[in-house]
This record gives C-alpha cells, sequence and structure tokens, in this order.
C-alpha cells in the first residue's frame, strides 16, 4: 500500500537520527574532549538518536601505533588516517557535529571534517568553542571564513563568540558547555580559608604567573596561605622556578588532575582564582560555580558573558596581579559578600546543567534532519543557517 503524505512526515520524523560527533578524544587532555565526552553521554539517553564518535586525534592500528610516538611522522599519519575515517564514517550518518578550535586545529580537524561532510551531503554543524575565534578568523581568512561558510549551522559554547562571528558576517547560535551539577558537591563556606586553587594548562594563554604574583601579596598578608596549581603545560618549570624566585610557601603543583578527582579537589579548596588572558567559557568556573567556590577572574574574552562582577565573581582586569589580590582578601574578609556571590553564581550555574544543553542539541539536530524546513542543495532554511554559507 502507497504511504500518503501525511503518514511518510510522521516515519521520517519518528526515524532514528543519526549523529556523530567528531571531536578530541580524551588522549587529548582539555575542555573539549571534557565536553564532547559530556554531551555524548547525556545524548545517549535519547532513543530517537544513534550517536557515534570520531576522534580527531585516532589511535592507528596495530604496530602502526608505535609510530605515534615520533615526532611529525605522527601529525601527518594522523591526519591521513582521520581523513580516511572521515571518508568511511560520515556517510553512515545523517549529521555530522563538528568541535573545532583555532588554527592549526581547526585547519586539520573541522575543516576536512566539513568538507567531507559536504562531499556527502550531510547536515553539518561546527561547533566552534575557541577564545582565540577573533584572531583566527581575522588572520586565516583564506582557510577558515569560506569553510566555516559551508557548515549548515555553525553553533557557539558562549554569547562572546556568537558576537565575535556576528563581525565577520557569520550567524552563530550560542549553546553553552555542559555542566554535571551532580557530580559536584555544593558546599557553602560560611567563613572562607585562604586556600586557594588554580586549574588552567601551564600555558602563556592562562597567565597561571599572574596567579602566582597575587599570591605572594596574599600571602604576606595572610601567611598560612596555600596555593595548589592542578594543572600541567610546558611552561610548568619555569612557573616553579618563578614560585621559587617569589619565595611562595605552601605552594603545590600537582600536575593534571583526571576530571573524576576535580570534584574531591574542588571540596578542599575556599577561593578560586583565573588570570587568563584570553577565554571562551572555562568550565573550571561553571565547576566552582556549582560547588560553592568563590571566584576571581580577568574580564577576558568570554567570562563577562557568563559571569558577573560583584554578583556570581569579583572580575579584575588582566594581567593585573595587584587586583586579584585585593580582590582575594576582600572575600576573605566580607564573609557575606563571599556568600552572596556563591549563592548567585549556584543559581545561574543551573543555566549550563546536562538536561537544558541536551534539549537544545535535541531540538537542533531535529530542525536540521527534518524535510519542512526548507533543504535545497547544501542550504537549510532556518533561524540558525548560516545565511552566507551556501
Amino acid at each position: 500500500m502507497e504511504m500518503t503524505g501525511t503518514e511518510s512526515d510522521v516515519s521520517e520524523t519518528n526515524r532514528t537520527i543519526k549523529v556523530v560527533i567528531v571531536a578530541p578524544s580524551l588522549d587529548i587532555l582539555g575542555g573539549q574532549s571534557r565536553q564532547a565526552i559530556r554531551l555524548m553521554e547525556a545524548l545517549r539517553a535519547e532513543p530517537s538518536l544513534e550517536v557515534g564518535f570520531l576522534p580527531h586525534n585516532p589511535r592507528l592500528p596495530g604496530f602502526l601505533r608505535l609510530l605515534q610516538r615520533i615526532k611529525y611522522v605522527r601529525t601527518v599519519l594522523t591526519t591521513v588516517y582521520y581523513i580516511l575515517l572521515l571518508l568511511v564514517k560520515i556517510p553512515r550518518y545523517d549529521i555530522v557535529h563538528i568541535f573545532s578550535a583555532s588554527y592549526y586545529s581547526y585547519l586539520f580537524s573541522a575543516a576536512p571534517a566539513i568538507l567531507v561532510a559536504r562531499l556527502f551531503g550531510k547536515r553539518c554543524i561546527l561547533n566552534y568553542r575557541s577564545g582565540e575565534a577573533e584572531d583566527h578568523l581575522a588572520n586565516w581568512r583564506l582557510t577558515a571564513i569560506p569553510i566555516i561558510r559551508l557548515a549548515h549551522v555553525i553553533v557557539a559554547s558562549s554569547g562572546y563568540l556568537v558576537d565575535v562571528f556576528a563581525k565577520f558576517g557569520l550567524k552563530a547560535k550560542p549553546i553553552f558547555n555542559i555542566v554535571e551539577l551532580d557530580r559536584f558537591s555544593y558546599r557553602e563556606r560560611k567563613q572562607l580559608r585562604p586556600v586557594f586553587l588554580v586549574s588552567r594548562l601551564l600555558e602563556p594563554l592562562y597567565n597561571v604567573a599572574c596567579v602566582l604574583r597575587a599570591f605572594a601579596i596574599i600571602q604576606q598578608r595572610y601567611p598560612e596561605a596555600k596555593l595548589t596549581v592542578a594543572a600541567d603545560g610546558w611552561l610548568r618549570s619555569e612557573l616553579e622556578d618563578l614560585a621559587r624566585q617569589l619565595e611562595l610557601r605552601d605552594t603545590k603543583f600537582i600536575g593534571f588532575v583526571p576530571f573524576e578527582q576535580m570534584p574531591a579537589l574542588y571540596d578542599q579548596t575556599d577561593i578560586y582564582l583565573t588570570a587568563t588572558d584570553l577565554d571562551n567559557m572555562p568550565s573550571s568556573i561553571t565547576e566552582c560555580m556549582a560547588s560553592g567556590i568563590p571566584v576571581v577572574t580577568t574580564n577576558a574574552g568570554g567570562i563577562p558573558y557568563i559571569v558577573t562582577h560583584e554578583e556570581t565573581c569579583l572580575m579584575v582586569p588582566r594581567n593585573d596581579h595587584q587586583a586579584m589580590a585585593e580582590a582575594s582578601c576582600r572575600l576573605l574578609n566580607d564573609p557575606e559578600l563571599a556568600l552572596r556571590l556563591t549563592r548567585n553564581a549556584r543559581e545561574s550555574s543551573k543555566r549550563f546543567t546536562s538536561a537544558g544543553v541536551r534539549a537544545e542539541w535535541l531540538r537542533l539536530y531535529r530542525e536540521l534532519y527534518s524535510d519542512n524546513i526548507g533543504v535545497v542543495e547544501g542550504q537549510i532554511a532556518h533561524p540558525y543557517h548560516n545565511e552566507a554559507g551556501n
């Protein structure tokens, strides 16, 4: 019996939508890989979706994996294998959801996935997550903007990035990162101890040196103050040298801490410091919001889009260690202020819950998949479509 138009629409609507997440695996430690895992965990609870994963950094099969230990050879072979996997796996899916950072990460990971998705006529989402977007789009115009325009939808993880893309004539939709509130134990700290934490990567962008200089001032006023640096990076030895030069006491560099162990570390902390010079939507801040830890942060990039000075955090200018120290001491001296900030922050963090973010992605996937949103060759007529991406 021939199916009517209405029956056909219902059948298509009820069909399982196949989505592949193209993102870094946990072999690359960072916010993107953690967010990819969180999102997949949330989406796999949805019966109308079939979710697959294709890593930017696939492990080579068999004995070839040994070659991934060799610098430069690793890059070439991994890139070739990644593109082969894109060509083999993308045809199996309806929607290709591509995580993206900036610069070479974009060029070698996101751009090939966009091109292969378009080659096979698949719906393509570019999920851009880097606070360096403005510099990337301004200085990599030939490789960035033309290929980004091929994505059917651009999704940014903050309102800050939406505004950045708009400067270049690109329309983006904001969908926040996920904060798993149930994994973080909220605890009100009635009287703060001078126990501090920073967990940003030890790279120039995150300016952990500024935190160390601020802590030197704090420790002059609170000799019992303690600082834990829970991260790693190529600046570690230089920053350890700086800590010695500043004669810091009770300052521990403990290296990278697995995500599963972060809630316990947060529970031991009373104030979180971050002096980043450029950022988007740092998970460390939203996790502290969920854990009841007052945050002192710079006003870099997308941070003012997720927290507000004097309401959910204390915010200071970039690279101003004196201001960071003063804000920290203010929290220690004013328990009522600290308690008000953490209560407001906890309430604000509910915007980033798994259920809310998952609902946003489900809505977008269904809109992309539906035959009723005006699909033409390579163009999707709905509010989130990149208008120039035809």
